[in-house]
């Protein structure tokens, strides 16, 4: 078993019941889902933020494309999987 630690959060009463009601549901406990719920929650917003910060540092490093040359690739693409019009 992975070791843990406890944390007390917050909850409005609604979300206490409906976390209550899926607890039941799944056989799960409130104290496991919440978890799962926050580990999905900081993984994708750590994801990105450091999505950002490689934007960033691109940018910076100068790999980048001109917006003209950005939708020009696009329109191209567009045109090419458009069906022609006959």
């Amino acid at each position: 078993m992975s070791a843990s630690t406890t944390m007390t959060i917050r909850v409005t009463p609604a979300l206490k019941e409906k976390l209550g009601r899926l607890a039941q549901d799944t056989r799960r406990t409130r104290s496991y889902l919440a978890a799962e719920a926050v580990e999905a929650y900081v993984n994708r917003e750590l994801q990105i933020i450091e999505g950002i910060q490689r934007g960033l540092a691109d940018m910076k490093a100068g790999r980048v494309t001109p917006h003209d040359e950005a939708m020009a690739r696009i329109d191209a693409a567009i045109a090419a999987a458009s069906p022609d019009p006959a």
